[in-house]
């Protein structure tokens, strides 16, 4: 539990002034997760700490690559000295490794960060992309609708985005039932 009070306390400090709906949206992912931990037994605690954090690489100190799951993890790493898989979920949640070789970083991230798999990868793309800008939950559509509309078409995280929603859909799905199951 202090592992968690530390993610989200260390969310709220990088967030919560600097970008106050990026905090917003941490806090309804980081609800979401806590909401479905309990499928993943071991890995519950890491999902959970890594949702809270899962945006912090858009705090403007920590900007390097652009890229916020890259750089979100980095400050993870090295600044905070957090967990490696709490690293990893955050470097690669929500299909990030599309739009690191959309960036050009794709071997950078899979060479800093393994990619995760199983139930806890579906669970942080889940939590992130079931809950809206400002914390609410809302259905897998209508949020990969919002961050295309946002973004405008030509952007590359919109393209990036447009490319991940057929897996971004399937992680909710085996997330959804998954808890129909139990």
């Amino acid at each position: 539990m202090a592992e968690i009070e530390r993610a989200r306390d260390l969310t709220r400090l990088v967030l919560a002034e600097s970008i106050p709906r990026r905090w917003a949206h941490s806090q309804g992912v980081g609800r979401k997760a806590e909401s479905v931990a309990h499928l993943l037994d071991d890995e519950a605690s890491a999902l959970v700490c890594a949702a809270w954090l899962h945006d912090v690489g858009y705090a403007p100190d920590l900007v390097v690559t652009g890229m916020h799951q890259l750089d979100g993890a980095r400050y993870l790493r090295d600044v905070a000295g957090l967990d490696d898989l709490i690293c990893r979920l955050v470097a690669h949640h929500s299909c990030a490794f599309i739009e690191g070789r959309n960036r050009g970083l794709a071997d950078e991230l899979a060479s800093e960060f393994p990619p995760v798999g199983g139930l806890a990868s579906h669970a942080i793309t889940y939590a992130d992309m079931t809950t809206t800008p400002d914390g609410d939950p809302v259905e897998v559509e209508q949020r990969l609708a919002e961050i295309l509309s946002r973004y405008g078409d030509g952007h590359l995280v919109a393209e990036s985005i447009r490319e991940a929603s057929p897996l971004i859909i399937d992680s909710v799905q085996v997330i959804n039932t998954a808890l129909a199951e139990r």
